[in-house]
């Protein structure tokens, strides 16, 4: 196996089971191939384990395995625990959609696998883990129970920075093109095929279940609707009136689908196709509880300005519509929109507004996202329950 060697000090980040290797620590490589897996020795020739490379990008190389580890036995003992931490989290017969394999934070840097009841939808960002997408099947097959069909969805943008094109296809089993998942005992249809991410957002559980604690008796207004996350949850702890408002046609029929999926009043919903920022501009906001969860917009760090700006325009249109005493619970999934970023421009767009704000709560993560503490450019997604007043 070809090696790399670090320059000195730069193996700390390493011994300190972090995952990843920026070009500007390497101090010896050989010609490598996109992917190619490598020994990575210190400069003082201690073994620090095995990583894949990315000979072009500034991040070279991830680590998958640690000190004398193989790649097999790591893979297979991530696998492992990721299944059994699931296990432990979840009675199928109240949610069987979760999150299976988190990247970095199940320590298989490229891959995100989530369950939804016996289908598997997985996503590879990188040539590294391509090149063992078999062996990653295997394992999966190996370690879980009643796995009908596994469906490969990698159109990450991650992927073209690699050379590597969009891959949506079945790999193991049949597709079940009418699938249907619990999450807290709500149904929704998930369409791995057509749909956005994997089928459902499931990094934003924790938060819908909030949303629906708060929901009742009030009227609610969801915005970026997309499945009716949200709106479901409000639904079925006792909301008075739920408006979801989705760009997408199919978005908000999936919504009334989902709907009457749960035997739940179609009268306390209404659904809206419109873009939602021309709808803040032009539209009354009367709801006692608003949820803006867009999706991301900055997908690169040379993104973000433009990001800021829409982030402060929606929260400013929304903060200075609504009522007095009104709820709102704000997010941002974009990874170069820190936390304090985030904060910052909406303190910027209640400002501009000319409205007092409350934080009530931030963000609560899914157990089934974990972020792996030695690798905190896991953590993504961000929100805020603020009150308006």
């Amino acid at each position: 196996m070809k090696k790399i060697v670090l320059k000195k000090g730069k193996e700390k980040p390493i011994l300190s089971y972090h995952h990843w290797i920026f070009s500007g620590a390497i101090k010896e490589k050989p010609t490598l191939e996109l992917g190619e897996i490598v020994d990575v020795y210190s400069e003082g020739g201690v073994l620090l384990g095995k990583a894949y490379t990315n000979p072009k990008g500034s991040l070279f190389a991830r680590m998958l395995a640690f000190g004398n580890e193989s790649i097999e036995s790591a893979l297979e003992r991530a696998v492992i625990d990721a299944i059994s931490l699931r296990k432990g989290l979840f009675d199928p017969t109240i949610t069987n959609c979760y999150r299976l394999i988190n990247g970095e934070g199940d320590r298989i840097p490229g891959l995100i696998v989530d369950r939804y009841d016996d289908h598997l939808c997985l996503q590879i960002g990188t040539m590294g883990i391509e090149k063992l997408k078999n062996l990653i099947v295997s394992l999966l097959l190996k370690h879980l129970e009643k796995i009908n069909c596994i469906y490969e969805k990698s159109d990450l943008q991650t992927r073209h920075q690699e050379g590597l094109s969009s891959i949506e296809t079945v790999l193991y089993g049949c597709l079940n093109s009418e699938l249907k998942c619990l999450e807290n005992g709500i149904c929704f249809a998930i369409d791995m095929v057509h749909g956005q991410k994997t089928g459902f957002f499931l990094d934003q559980r924790e938060m819908r279940q909030m949303v629906g604690l708060l929901s009742k008796g009030k009227t609610v207004l969801n915005c970026f609707s997309y499945s009716g996350g949200f709106s479901l949850y409000a639904l079925k702890q006792g909301a008075m009136k739920v408006r979801s408002i989705d760009i997408s046609k199919k978005a908000i029929e999936l919504v009334e689908q989902n709907i009457e999926l749960n035997g739940l009043s179609l009268q306390k919903h209404q659904g809206i196709t419109q873009d939602v920022f021309e709808f803040l501009k032009s539209s009354l906001i009367q709801e006692d509880l608003v949820i803006l969860d867009p999706p991301a917009f900055a997908k690169k760090k040379e993104h973000v300005i433009q990001a800021c700006k829409g982030y402060k325009e929606i929260n400013r249109q929304t903060i200075s519509k609504m009522k007095k005493g009104g709820l709102l619970l704000t997010a941002s999934c974009s990874y170069h929109v820190d936390e304090n970023l985030f904060q910052q421009v909406i303190f910027q767009a209640a400002c501009e507004a000319k409205r007092e704000i409350k934080i009530l709560s931030r963000h609560r993560l899914g157990m089934d996202h974990p972020i792996n503490i030695f690798h905190p450019e896991g953590d993504y997604l961000k929100s805020l329950l603020l009150e308006v007043q």
